[in-house]
Parts: C-alpha cells; structure tokens; sequence
C-alpha cells in the first residue's frame, strides 16, 4: 500500500505562484511514476504533470508547459508542483497520484494509488 498526502493549495490572485506537495509513504519503492492530476467542477479529472523516479523524466499538459514544473525529492518521498503565472482556469482540485509504470501514462486509470486532493483557487 502506498499513501499519498497533497498539501499547499489555497486561494491565489492571477498571475501568483503557488507549490504543491505531496508526501508519499508505505511501499513508495514501488511506484516508479508520480503525477499530479485537477479536476475542475463539472468537468473530469486531467493530467497535468508526472515525473519519473530513477531518471526524473517529466511530461506536462500543453495548458500548464512552461508555467508548472514538476520535480520529486527521493530522499524525501515528496513530489512537487511549482506552479507559476497562474490563471482563473487552473482553479481545481488537484490530486497526486503514483503508479509502479516506468512511463508516464497520461490517463488516470494507470494510476493506482491517490491523495485526497488538495484546493487550488485562481481569481481573477
């Protein structure tokens, strides 16, 4: 079993920054692939960034490129999201989520194990 706890979410104006965390405990070994997901309401859960654990290879949705980074402390078990020059419509609840593939599957159903999801509200 594999936990995942995000934090760092809150209300920010356009243009502001913002960085998720997400600490990863149990058999963290395992899961080669770490990705943050949002859902915004009424719509479905998308992928926005994942980032690989033995090579730190990342991948991010054209709607975040060049503002979000994502990276992952090993030592740590933690993943994060730097999230710059934000925007109105990347208000959403995200969520980090870890999978034991050695790619990074942009759908969620690859994914195996989930947080709770944290808020992140952009006004404008």
């Amino acid at each position: 079993q594999v936990q995942l706890v995000e934090s760092g979410g809150g209300l920010v104006q356009a243009g502001g920054s913002l960085r998720l965390s997400c600490a990863a405990s149990g058999r963290t070994f395992s899961m080669n692939t770490m990705g943050w997901f949002r859902q915004a309401p009424g719509k479905e859960r998308e992928f926005a960034a994942a980032i690989t654990r033995i090579d730190s290879l990342t991948d991010y949705a054209d709607s975040v490129k060049g503002r979000f980074t994502i990276s992952r402390d090993n030592a740590k078990n933690t993943v994060y999201l730097q999230m710059n020059s934000l925007k109105p419509e990347d208000t959403a609840v995200y969520y980090c989520a870890a999978t034991p593939r050695y790619t990074i599957p942009w759908s969620d159903r690859a994914y195996d194990y989930w947080g709770q999801g944290t808020q992140v509200t952009v006004s404008s």
